[in-house]
């Protein structure tokens, strides 16, 4: 049989058609608010066929300016706590759900390196936010190993398993 040819690597869309699968059987559909992977997640996603069943649309906010205009983030907010924040990821999450025609919403802000880290902040820091319509908005933070190819592949993983650890909660009363 012959072998797919992806852009990402076999585990993440493996990852991917999972999530895809499960979303689809609950009629769910999926945005998504990047900063430090730049559509990565998008992009594992829609790597899967039969992904426009759930993936409604990304938004890629790279700047603060752009989570300010494109998701409505506070930038006050950010100027408080930075961008790299739990509540910056979970402002992400909601603004992405509020300006989609999604059921769920996913964000990921952080620093992915070389550069970029500070003492209280360092390269590989990264919160994921998750938002499903009608509940409380949920992030994690996670410290990363490695590069940059290393973090933002690693944060990808993270973020499909969180929204799929939050359908599986909410729709399938599985515990986390």
């Amino acid at each position: 049989m012959a072998r797919d040819h992806h852009l990402m690597p076999d585990d993440l869309i493996e990852s991917a058609g999972a999530l895809l699968d499960l979303m689809t059987k609950h009629n769910l559909m999926l945005t998504t608010a990047e900063s430090c992977t730049g559509g990565l997640i998008a992009a594992a996603m829609t790597e899967v066929p039969g992904s426009s069943a759930v993936i409604d649309r990304g938004f890629v906010t790279y700047t603060n300016e752009a989570k300010t205009e494109m998701l409505g983030v506070d930038a006050d907010l950010i100027k408080r706590v930075g961008a790299v924040s739990e509540e910056v990821a979970k402002a992400m999450a909601e603004g992405a759900l509020a300006r989609s025609n999604a059921d769920v919403a996913v964000s990921v802000t952080g620093i992915a390196g070389p550069g970029g880290g500070s003492e209280e902040k360092p390269v590989g820091t990264v919160h994921i936010g998750c938002a499903l319509k009608g509940e409380q908005v949920f992030s994690e933070k996670h410290k990363l190993p490695g590069h940059r190819g290393d973090v933002r592949g690693l944060t990808v993983a993270l973020a499909l398993s969180l929204v799929e650890a939050m359908v599986l909660r909410r729709f399938e009363g599985q515990a986390q």
